[in-house]
């Protein structure tokens, strides 16, 4: 393996293009990890053997509002290089505050508009205005073909594609999964925080996802079994009382929901809601911000009985354990539980 090239500055960026090749762009605030190296690895692959991936490190101070942990983010540069070079990137570019920002804060910054403002934007007033402000920059100064991001902070994803769209950025993003602990536990640079303690409240997060994806799956299959039993008549009673005993170690609520009316996102919530609720009584307790079911293209909610159409969306959460506040979300498939 060959170290990747270290440069600060966007001249020094700009000598080592490849004309030609594809340069595929990974942007991260440092404290690398195995999600990170997840994503130069995918953006390895969407380079080609030839092209060239440069991972951007950088501590974007417009992103963190008062009181947010910008003077204790781990800023961990040596091993930045070490992960960024083994996953597979060729240069690694870190430059200062006043390279990205020659004036000190920009007088003129993107707005993330209303879909900006719900769920984390709600929470961070700003957070996202200064996350599209600092993209579009690094996009202008890295000049990509290709920019790759986790998918573990959707709602950003889902901006960023919006504002590469609105304002004709040259450039295709790609989504890559997230990444996680054995335990279930997103990746995150946020993690080192957490204590022993607080980390096994904090796998909360990822039990009500999952519960949700699970609840969905399970209503689907008591669902298919339902359509099986006589439409009418004392038949249709026996086949579902058989149906509840053969089930009986199946989740109780989607047990008696399969006879209904589906209601999906319904089933979703309270299914994640009742982990979350749970770990709120644990010690250190888990204090949720929000639980949100929404449209992975523009974040709007998708509420319980919605009759909206069925299809893909995205269960995203948000909680604090002691000092230290994490995301998370899943993928689900609303349709597979009609």
């Amino acid at each position: 393996m060959r170290a990747p090239h270290l440069v600060h500055t966007a001249a020094e960026l700009a000598e080592l293009r490849r004309p030609g090749a594809t340069r595929a762009v990974v942007m991260t605030m440092g404290a690398l990890h195995r999600g990170h190296a997840a994503l130069v690895a995918a953006a390895r692959r969407e380079a080609g053997p030839d092209g060239q991936v440069v991972v951007t490190v950088f501590v974007n101070p417009l992103q963190f509002g008062p009181g947010e942990d910008f003077d204790r983010y781990p800023r961990t540069l040596p091993d930045d290089l070490r992960i960024a070079g083994e996953a597979g990137a060729d240069v690694v570019f870190a430059p200062a505050g006043d390279e990205v920002y020659p004036d000190g804060n920009p007088l003129v910054t993107l707005a993330a508009g209303p879909m900006g403002e719900r769920l984390e934007g709600a929470h961070r007033p700003g957070h996202f205005d200064g996350v599209l402000t600092v993209v579009a920059k690094l996009l202008h100064l890295t000049d990509p073909d290709v920019a790759l991001f986790g998918e573990k902070d959707a709602q950003q994803l889902a901006l960023i594609r919006r504002m590469v769209r609105d304002l004709n950025f040259p450039v295709r993003t790609v989504g890559v999964p997230t990444v996680r602990e054995e335990d279930g536990l997103a990746l995150s640079s946020r993690n080192r925080y957490l204590s022993p303690a607080e980390r096994r409240t904090a796998l909360a997060l990822s039990r009500a996802l999952f519960a949700a994806r699970d609840r969905l799956a399970a209503e689907a299959a008591l669902r298919a079994r339902v359509r099986q039993a006589p439409a009418a008549g004392p038949g249709r009673a026996e086949a579902l009382a058989a149906l509840d005993q053969e089930e009986a170690s199946a989740d109780a609520r989607a047990v008696a929901h399969a006879a209904g009316p589906p209601d999906p996102a319904g089933a979703a919530l309270a299914a994640a809601d009742t982990v979350l609720r749970e770990a709120a009584r644990l010690d250190p307790p888990l204090e949720t911000d929000y639980l949100a079911l929404v449209d992975p293209a523009t974040f709007t909610a998708i509420a319980p009985g919605d009759p909206a159409p069925p299809g893909p969306a995205v269960l995203a959460v948000a909680a604090r354990v002691g000092a230290t506040r994490l995301i998370d979300n899943v993928h689900l498939d609303l349709g597979t539980a009609l």
